[in-house]
């Protein structure tokens, strides 16, 4: 049985191709796209386009661009057995981490991929990401997707979207995923990691999607030489409402009295904190040193493994939510879509 694939072009490198006659980068059409990519013919697939209008470049993408990619998705969710997403890579974990949020009982495979060479060029690796995104969307065993999650395409390695982050901006394999092992890894053959996966609590045939993202959201990164003014000042900005902490180490922090004196005050008025480590790789253990134990007596909440990328869209989609406090900090404090480890 041959699969249908939804392609959503939202804009970004990969769908740039070279004008023959002036020599400079224009938008590819991607419903030429057999024309194109003959190999597509020989998938077990049927595939349409749906290209964003106006395309979009990456870092100019806003939550509400997330809201409307997801409400594409919901609108076409009985149409397609699955979905790839080309987007830009600057932002591409932002928007896939919180689109794995925003489809709240997703069963079908939404993948992301994108490129670092135009697809246009001859060379480029925008190519290989965008057939085999296609091929892994259509894959099904015992006629169930072989990855009905969110995820994320890059040279050869498919990853959990909500545990990517853009490592170079230079390299082919441009995206890690520090904290989680890959869904898959691409050679000759696409070799799943099955156990990894995350399977659906719900098939619903109806796709359920979150419908607004709070705002008021900030990061907060420490160095050492951060003052109390400035500290002070940025968690007293007009309309904040979720700081994601961002820390050394597995979740240390200075443990000046005047320090956890500014984060008690933002806590005391509602902001919530949420801890995770400036690392690449490994997470928030705030019971192992005192720092962190301070950190965790007053309030701040631990982000474990998380991503920044996955902290921010979070925070915007719980707090979108309008739950009470103690409704939004049980949600903050557990992993919904697979984002965290606990």
């Amino acid at each position: 049985m041959r699969s249908s694939i939804l392609i959503i072009y939202t804009g970004g490198t990969i769908g740039m191709k070279t004008d023959a006659e002036t020599g400079a980068l224009v938008p590819f059409d991607f419903s030429g796209i057999y024309e194109e990519f003959p190999s597509l013919k020989r998938l077990n697939v049927d595939i349409e386009v749906y290209t964003m209008d106006p395309v979009i470049d990456s870092s100019n993408v806003s939550p509400a661009n997330w809201l409307t990619l997801a409400r594409l998705i919901r609108d076409n969710y009985a149409r397609y057995d699955g979905f790839v997403v080309l987007h830009g890579t600057d932002t591409m974990s932002y928007t896939a981490s919180a689109i794995s949020f925003l489809l709240e009982n997703l069963s079908k495979p939404v993948v992301f991929t994108g490129s670092q060479i135009p697809i246009g060029v001859l060379r480029t690796d925008g190519r290989e990401n965008l057939i085999t995104a296609i091929e892994i969307a259509g894959a099904r065993i015992d006629g169930r997707p072989e990855v009905p999650e969110v995820s994320l395409y890059f040279q050869n390695r498919l990853f959990r979207a909500n545990r990517t982050t853009k490592g170079s901006a230079e390299a082919l394999n441009a995206f890690r995923s520090y904290n989680y092992p890959p869904l898959a890894e691409v050679g000759v053959n696409i070799a799943y990691n099955l156990p990894a996966v995350l399977q659906p609590a719900d098939t619903s045939p109806e796709l359920r999607i979150a419908t607004r993202l709070a705002d008021g959201i900030a990061i907060v990164k420490l160095f050492p030489g951060l003052g109390e003014e400035i500290l002070r000042a940025m968690l007293s900005a007009p309309g904040l409402r979720a700081v994601v902490l961002e820390t050394y180490g597995a979740g240390n922090a200075p443990t000046s009295e005047w320090f956890l004196r500014v984060l008690r005050e933002a806590i005391d008025r509602g902001v919530i904190l949420l801890n995770v480590t400036q690392c690449r790789g490994g997470g928030v253990s705030m019971e192992i040193y005192e720092t962190g134990l301070r950190l965790q007596k007053i309030g701040v909440l631990s982000g474990y493994d998380m991503t920044t990328e996955a902290a921010v869209t979070k925070l915007m989609y719980v707090l979108g939510l309008g739950l009470d406090e103690t409704r939004t900090r049980e949600l903050l404090r557990r992993p919904l879509r697979g984002e965290f480890t606990l």
